[in-house]
Formats: C-alpha cells, sequence, structure tokens
C-alpha cells in the first residue's frame, strides 16, 4: 500500500468521540478550504458506523454550506432519523467553529431481489493505453505539480481532453469527460469503504466537465468555483481499487450554477453508481471588446 493511500485511509477512519459523535481532520494546513469529496467521504463513514452491518447505503444527498477551515477539526453528528424492516435513514452535520458547513442525508437498504436493467458502458478504451491525467496536468502547466497532485492515492486517466488543453484548443471542447479511475492498492473487502473513496473520488473531475465546453481552466487565473450540493446513488457493490470508468456530461450551465452528471461502470460494463452535482463557477474574464 503507497504512503498517500495509507494517509486517505487514516483520513476516512474517524475518531468516535461520543455516541453519534465522530472527529475528522485534514491532511493539508497549506490549502484555501477543505476539499468537497474528502468531507462527503468522512460524512458517509460517521453514518455508515451508526447503521447495522448487513444495510448497505444506497443513496446520499448532500450540501456544501460553508467552506471548510483545513486547519481545525470537522466534527460531524449523526441524527439516526429511523431504522426500519429493511432501510435506515442518518443525517449528519459537519461543525467547525461552531457553525454547520455540511449537511447529509444517507439511506441504507438491506439487500434484496427485484428487478434490474442499466444503462450501456460508453466506448472507451482501456485505461493501461492512456496517461495519467496529471502527468498531462504537468506538461501541460510546465512545472511539476504539488505532492498532493502527482502523488494522489487516486489514479485518474483521462479518455478526452483535460480543461486546460480544452482552453488552449477550441477543437477539444465538449461537455463530455471520461475518466478512468482506480485506487492505487489493494483494499480491504469493506463495502462501506469502497463507496466512500468513491465519493472521495467523485468530486475530483465533475466540475472540470462544466468547464470543458468554455474554454475555461482551474489555473488560468480568473476561473474559481465550489461544489454546492453532491448526490450519488450506490445501485451494485464494486471494488474502488478496481478500474472504474467515470462518465460525466454537463447538460446545462447558467448564472454561474453548473450542473455536472455521472455514471460510474466496472471494467466489465456494470453501471454501479450515479452522481449529480451542482456548482458555483466564477469567471472574471472580460469579454472581448465590439469591433
Amino acid at each position: 500500500m503507497s504512503d498517500s493511500l495509507d494517509k486517505l485511509l487514516d483520513l476516512l477512519d474517524l475518531e468516535q468521540i461520543e455516541v453519534n459523535i465522530f472527529r475528522g481532520r485534514s491532511p493539508d494546513e497549506t490549502v484555501q478550504r477543505v476539499f468537497g469529496g474528502q468531507v462527503a467521504g468522512q460524512a458517509l463513514v460517521a453514518a455508515g458506523r451508526t447503521v447495522p452491518a448487513d444495510r448497505l447505503v444506497h443513496s446520499m444527498h448532500a450540501y456544501f454550506i460553508r467552506p471548510g477551515d483545513p486547519a481545525v477539526p470537522l466534527v460531524y453528528t449523526v441524527d439516526r432519523v429511523r431504522d426500519g424492516r429493511s432501510f435506515s435513514t442518518r443525517r449528519v452535520t459537519a461543525i467547525q467553529h461552531g457553525k454547520a458547513i455540511f449537511a447529509m442525508s444517507a439511506s441504507f437498504h438491506r439487500p434484496e431481489p427485484g428487478l434490474e436493467h442499466s444503462s450501456p458502458m460508453p466506448q472507451a478504451p482501456p485505461p493501461e493505453d492512456l496517461r495519467r491525467s496529471a502527468d498531462r496536468l504537468e506538461e501541460a502547466l510546465g512545472v511539476p505539480l504539488p505532492a498532493r497532485f502527482s502523488g494522489s492515492p487516486i489514479d485518474l486517466r483521462a479518455v478526452g481532453p483535460l480543461s486546460i488543453e480544452a482552453s488552449r484548443d477550441p477543437s477539444l471542447r465538449t461537455n463530455r469527460n471520461l475518466v478512468w479511475l482506480r485506487v492505487n492498492g489493494e483494499l480491504p473487502d469493506d463495502p462501506l469503504l469502497h463507496v466512500c473513496l468513491m465519493t472521495y473520488a467523485s468530486d475530483l473531475t465533475l466540475l472540470d466537465t462544466v468547464l470543458l465546453g468554455h474554454g475555461l481552466n482551474w489555473y488560468d487565473g480568473q476561473t474559481s468555483g465550489a461544489s454546492l450540493d453532491h448526490a450519488m446513488w450506490f445501485h451494485r457493490p464494486f471494488r474502488a481499487d478496481q478500474w472504474l470508468l467515470y462518465a460525466q456530461d454537463s447538460p446545462v450551465a447558467y448564472g454561474a450554477l453548473g450542473l455536472a452528471r455521472g455514471e460510474v461502470f466496472t471494467a466489465g460494463g456494470d453501471l454501479v453508481v450515479s452522481v449529480v452535482q451542482e456548482g458555483l463557477i466564477r469567471n472574471s474574464r472580460k469579454p472581448p471588446a465590439p469591433d
């Protein structure tokens, strides 16, 4: 197991400080705000630790209320809304400086037989034939990436252009984004851990999908963004340490808000996760002057 993965797993291993109260931390105090995928993943860990082991998470709906402060711990409080015969419902609030910064509702379900169908997986080259997105980004920027990017425990390999590449070549602009991803290292057989790692990874590229069609990127000095809400549905068991294809698109952007959707497939073609996120995207670029 790599050192970066070991640190990520430690990040998701929350400290229980009281019944229904957990404490988490952030890995890097030099960044401006806490990464949204980290907060969502930790909140799901907190919820999952209050649910019977035979009930698997099947959906979560979350709101990012305030930017998280990476310099102080995050306190997660869990409200055990209901435990029925088949479903358990939880509400989780993340608190810093006495204020809520994140709120999530999650539902857990005891597996049972039922109808089955799913959308087909898009065509994509195998991940082994693609370069790591971190290497492509480093090449495009012309400077070494910070360790948190170059040594990330999540291996991302984009099939199409990165937003920084599309910003330099208008012919590459698109509202679709295919990315292979997996955790770098072998994980234990804990279904909740695999779900929480996918929750963490799901926030890495979604808002890039909004930027791809507009010639913008996070490194242009003019574009900033933040996740506002995030919803996920977990359809089938999967392993986060095996290759997953994250098929994303952005159907609409308006009024500084952009919507992105994603479907996650196993390499064998099974649709295992659906994702929707809306984000705030602001750009200070001035429109071209009239002729």
